[in-house]
């Protein structure tokens, strides 16, 4: 048995890539809960492939380095469209603006047409960025990581383009808002 931060016990059991922890007293839903108290922006992750775009929407995005520049994204384990991404050569990130939560939806959505509605670019190396988004990355996969029932992405800077002018998209308590200013 492990000890926990807060000392309960927790019970170590082997998993199908590792071990993991299962604490008893967290369910799924309060995780959920508590993990939505931190804002998040998101992002879209797109490619090219057999000339179509795929991708599907993340909000758990952040730099990681300046040198050598890297940016990391975590996904679940079972999601069938980054078994599809991880295999192409680049991949496009685009920072969602704060007007496409329908575009976010769209990204997310099962057994649909995700970019029926998107508008998007690709690359000459097949990355697929989401027209109008603030920060454009265009990226190769530098490793993974088993993170429990995720994967934890490092993902190499290749090429970029922003637009800071661009209010990002925020995800907050299971639902989308938006930046206002600051009051001084």
């Amino acid at each position: 048995m492990d000890r926990n931060a807060t000392g309960s016990d927790a019970v170590s059991r082997p998993g199908a890539t590792g071990w993991h922890v299962q604490h008893p007293r967290f369910a799924a839903e309060d995780l959920r809960r508590a993990f939505g108290c931190f804002p998040s922006g998101v992002v879209a992750l797109c490619g090219l492939c057999d000339d179509a775009p795929v991708g599907m929407s993340v909000s758990s995005f952040t730099s990681v380095s300046l040198a050598p520049p890297l940016v990391s994204v975590c996904i679940a384990r079972q999601s069938s469209t980054w078994k599809v991404l991880r295999h192409l050569l680049r991949i496009g990130l685009s920072v969602l603006a704060e007007d496409h939560g329908q575009v976010c939806r769209a990204l997310a959505a099962k057994d649909a047409d995700r970019f029926g509605s998107v508008p998007w670019q690709a690359s000459e190396r097949g990355a697929v960025f989401v027209a109008d988004a603030s920060l454009h990355i265009e990226c190769s996969i530098e490793r993974e990581i088993d993170a429990g029932d995720h994967v934890l992405v490092l993902l190499a800077i290749e090429a970029l383009r922003s637009d800071p002018a661009v209010a990002p998209l925020v995800f907050h308590g299971s639902r989308f808002r938006q930046l206002s200013p600051a009051r001084t």
